[in-house]
């Protein structure tokens, strides 16, 4: 069954009991907080990279209660941002791929936290699940992005004219002692 899913409005218990599978493309540009990070320099069209997503649900049985809420999601975009070693444009593959359980309230997430490995979210009537999936990509992608191996090459220098020079004119704080030391007694 092919259906168009809002990602803004998405009923995730209902989505799960039907055991249904949904993905698709979004232009970066729906992605305001993960456009951010992308570099617009010179000759860098950012929004024409594409989000591709995908989202599983799912309901897992469980002994003596009721079936667990879970959603597993994929996503992955090619985020143009700029290299901090070359200061170039560096193109980075930015992938998440996440399974979320879904539970009743906030006290419930926070008492079973500490004992799951998996995700803990509290099931609400609608999620937007747009914005997880940008959650999901910012945190996935690099504090430092750099290329591999910088297609220029790269000069490192600890100089800095301006600051030499500041330094030459300011007078040496201790010039006055040096001028005590040398005078006969």
């Amino acid at each position: 069954m092919d259906k168009k899913i809002d990602l803004k409005h998405f009923n995730v218990k209902a989505f799960a009991r039907d055991g249904m599978n949904a993905q698709g493309q979004e232009s970066l540009a729906h992605f305001e907080r993960l456009s951010d990070l992308a570099w617009s320099g010179e000759g860098q069209k950012a929004q024409s990279s594409q989000v591709s997503w995908s989202l599983t649900g799912e309901m897992v049985p469980v002994t003596g209660g009721d079936s667990e809420i879970w959603l597993h999601l994929s996503a992955e975009v090619s985020l143009p941002m700029q290299c901090q070693r070359c200061m170039g444009p560096v193109l980075v593959d930015v992938f998440s791929d996440q399974s979320f359980r879904f539970v009743a309230d906030e006290a419930t997430a926070e008492a079973q936290d500490d004992e799951s490995e998996e995700d803990l979210l509290v099931l609400a009537p609608e999620l937007d699940v747009g914005a997880l999936i940008e959650d999901e990509l910012i945190m996935s992608a690099p504090i430092v992005p750099k290329h591999e191996i910088c297609p220029a090459s790269v000069t490192l220098s600890v100089a800095d004219e301006a600051f030499e020079e500041a330094l030459a004119a300011k007078p040496n704080p201790f010039a006055a002692l040096a001028q005590l030391k040398q005078k006969p007694h």
